[in-house]
C-alpha cells in the first residue's frame, strides 16, 4: 500500500500552517464588516494547495485558520475554519491538471487555477461558513451571509492577484520537463 503523505509534504504542512497564520494575523487589512479581512494568507495558501495538493491544502487551511484563531481570539470559530480548509482542498485538487513542478504555467493554466479558486472561495464562502455559523453558533442569517460575501470576494480578488503571482513565480523556478535534452558524444 502506497503512502500518500510523504515527509515533504507532512514539512510542507506544518511550514504551511505557520505561515499561514503569520499572514492571517500580520498581513491582513480589516474591513468596515465586523470579523471580516482582505487577506492575503488565501494567495499563500493556494501557492501551497497546487505545489503540494490537496491533502496539504486542506491541512494547512485547517491548522492555519485554527492557529490564527487561537492566537487572536482565544478561542477557534469552527465554521470559518472548515471553510478555510475547503478552499485548501478544493484549489489542491488542481495540482494534477496544473502541473506547477514541471514549470508550466502560462494563460491556460491561469484559467483553470482560476476556476478552481472561484470554485473553491464560493463553496466555502458564501455557503458552507454561513451556513455552519448558523447551525453551530446561531448566528443570524442576514448577518453571516453578508460577512461570506464579502470575504469570498475578498478572498477570490486575493487569490486570482496574489496566488496567481505567486503560481507564476513558483513555475518560472523550476525546470520545464524536456528541456534538459542529453546531447550526444562527439567523438
Amino acid at each position: 500500500m502506497k503512502n500518500n503523505l510523504s515527509i515533504k509534504t507532512i514539512v510542507a504542512i506544518g511550514i504551511g500552517s505557520a505561515v499561514f497564520m503569520i499572514l492571517a494575523r500580520f498581513a491582513a487589512i480589516p474591513t468596515p464588516i465586523p470579523n471580516t479581512t482582505f487577506n492575503t494568507a488565501y494567495g499563500f495558501l493556494a501557492l501551497m494547495a497546487v505545489i503540494f495538493g490537496p491533502i496539504a491544502g486542506v491541512s494547512i487551511g485547517f491548522i492555519g485558520h485554527t492557529l490564527t484563531d487561537l492566537t487572536a481570539y482565544g478561542s477557534p470559530w469552527f465554521s470559518w475554519i472548515i471553510a478555510s480548509a475547503i478552499v485548501g482542498l478544493v484549489i489542491g485538487f488542481s495540482a494534477k491538471r496544473l502541473k506547477i513542478n514541471e514549470g508550466e504555467f502560462g494563460k491556460k493554466e491561469m484559467i483553470l487555477f482560476n476556476i478552481y479558486q472561484f470554485v473553491a472561495n464560493a463553496i466555502a464562502w458564501f455557503v458552507v461558513a454561513p451556513s455552519l455559523d448558523i447551525l453551530i453558533y446561531a448566528e443570524p442569517a442576514n448577518k453571516v451571509y453578508v460577512q461570506g460575501a464579502v470575504a469570498g470576494f475578498l478572498n477570490m480578488i486575493t487569490v486570482a492577484v496574489l496566488g496567481t503571482i505567486l503560481l507564476y513565480s513558483y513555475a518560472k523556478s523550476r525546470v520545464k520537463k524536456g528541456s534538459l535534452d542529453r546531447e550526444d558524444d562527439i567523438a
